[in-house]
């Protein structure tokens, strides 16, 4: 799977809302992690912070260790290839992050990876939740990416599982375009929501300044 944008946007606003916020991350889980994007961005910011990043797919998590280990932080990131089902930890993790496969009656394609990578059928959002549920500290918060259109429905899911939202960030492409996507922080304790949105281009085609803000650490063209 290619990196895309809304990745990276993701990683760099999550590494963000950690800083900002002063939230807990010494030990952190990346829950399909692919070929460990958002794990190598968190540890650029996160000196501190040990880092698990499991993923279902064998290419993919291999992928993962090989750039883990070619990277200043290789001794904070640790790839694992199992689905996170299965997967056991003796941590209590600070901080969760998902970026997880959410497209659910959508067409399939004739890719398999392709379609274990995207579509919910191998993790749904029931699981993912159970998983967060399982593996977060009782201080812990977690952060997703979803599409626009499934947000309220995670919100009900979590809310339900004892998780409540502390940050929504709508993402559009351009101001011409519909809302896309929805970046979402969520913790136990009760709060009002902060809600935001953040553009990725200008009518004219440039990066926005408030994209430019969070990826110009990332981005070396920037």
């Amino acid at each position: 799977m290619k990196v895309c944008t809304d990745a990276c946007l993701f990683g760099a606003w999550t590494a963000n809302k950690i800083a900002a916020k002063k939230l807990q991350s010494n030990s952190i889980l990346d829950i399909g992690a692919g070929t460990g994007l958002l794990s190598l961005m968190l540890a650029q910011q996160l000196s501190n912070s040990i880092i698990h990043a499991t993923e279902i797919d064998a290419d993919a998590a291999k992928q993962a260790s090989e750039n883990f280990a070619a990277s200043p932080w290789h001794g904070q990131l640790h790839a694992v290839n199992a689905p996170i089902q299965s997967f056991s930890s003796s941590l209590q993790y600070d901080f969760i992050v998902s970026n997880p496969p959410f497209f659910q009656n959508d067409l399939a394609s004739n890719n398999a990876q392709r379609n274990v990578a995207l579509h919910s059928h191998q993790l749904g959002f029931e699981e993912l939740l159970a998983a967060i549920q399982m593996h977060l500290s009782v201080t812990g918060h977690f952060a997703v990416l979803l599409p626009y259109h499934r947000t309220t429905v995670f919100e009900s899911l979590a809310q339900r599982e004892g998780f409540y939202l502390h940050q929504k960030t709508w993402v559009q492409q351009t101001p011409a375009h519909a809302l896309f996507r929805s970046m979402l922080l969520f913790g136990r304790e009760q709060k009002e929501p902060e809600q935001t949105t953040i553009i990725i281009k200008d009518k004219a085609g440039s990066y926005t300044d408030a994209f430019v803000a969070l990826l110009k650490d990332y981005y070396l063209y920037l």
